[in-house]
């Protein structure tokens, strides 16, 4: 459906949210560490921790030569805490490969340390302005409506990119702003839970409402509960360190009150497992 970037592209640039990695040179490193903090994770939420963190490393060199407690412990609440060590590994790789310059090249980006599909093809669209197919959670809901009908999408594959590279204009800015405007949509007008046909500018184009908005069904695989989780266990342990003078405590002091001792252990046991966390037998720490 060639047809949609004309209406999205026109939408997007009229509406988009002024978000800070949307800004005229903004840079390479700036979308690369949006884009890690953005996973999983409410914009509101990040552009605090953002703009904190671009201020104490605002290039990966400067990161790089930091040690992974610090990276660990500037990311504080915003969950999944090992990209955290990810990113700070792909800093130490772009200093060392690239010569402290995020690279444009796909495969590139692709070869360092927690860059998967989508966040490589991001920084290479929206940092370079190359065109690639960019496909995010909003995206495909976005296609699976407008596009093929369906309530909700399937399980994530390689056919997403194929299915985003057909919507794209052959016009390099058209293109990135096409990716752009589809995950915006998404996120702010067809989300999953209410979509606003009133003020979409494709619902005319839009094959799910003219199929009269049927349930497809929801194949997506469902998050567990935080409350009472390992997640939850695990984040206790990271806080504790953290906020520990020289971000160490010793083993038997941290969440030593917590109310499931086997909980407690199997966090403290994934976390040495991840590297998030090390120990010397007596004491846990941030990892050095």
């Amino acid at each position: 459906m060639p047809e949609l970037a004309t209406p999205l592209i026109a939408w997007y640039r009229d509406t988009a949210r002024d978000l800070p990695w949307r800004a005229p040179g903004f840079g390479a490193w700036g979308v690369l560490v949006s884009e890690f903090m953005l996973q999983q994770t409410p914009v509101t939420r990040v552009i605090p921790r953002l703009e904190a963190w671009l201020t104490r490393w605002p290039t990966p060199t400067a990161l790089a030569a930091d040690p992974p407690a610090a990276a660990v412990a500037q990311w504080a609440n915003l969950g999944y805490p090992r990209r955290a060590l990810w990113l700070h590994r792909a800093a130490v790789e772009i200093r060392d490969r690239h010569d402290g310059v995020v690279p444009r090249d796909v495969d590139a980006l692709l070869a360092l340390t927690g860059i998967g599909d989508y966040t490589a093809r991001a920084v290479a669209v929206f940092a370079y302005g190359d065109r690639h197919p960019v496909v995010d959670t909003n995206t495909r809901r976005v296609i699976a409506r407008a596009v093929e009908g369906r309530s909700q999408p399937g399980p994530p594959g390689r056919r997403d990119l194929a299915d985003m590279e057909r919507l794209l204009p052959a016009e390099l800015p058209d293109a990135a702003v096409m990716n752009a405007a589809m995950m915006e949509l998404g996120a702010v007008v067809c989300t999953a839970r209410a979509a606003r046909c009133d003020v979409c500018p494709v619902a005319s184009l839009c094959a799910w409402r003219a199929a009269g908005y049927p349930d497809t069904g929801d194949a997506r695989r469902k998050q567990a509960s935080y409350e009472g989780s390992d997640r939850q266990a695990r984040g206790a342990v990271l806080r504790t360190l953290r906020a520990a003078e020289a971000h160490e405590v010793a083993e038997a002091a941290v969440i030593a009150d917590w109310p499931d001792p086997a909980q407690r252990g199997r966090a403290i046991d994934s976390l040495l497992v991840d590297g998030l966390i090390e120990s010397d037998g007596m004491l846990l720490r941030l990892p050095r």
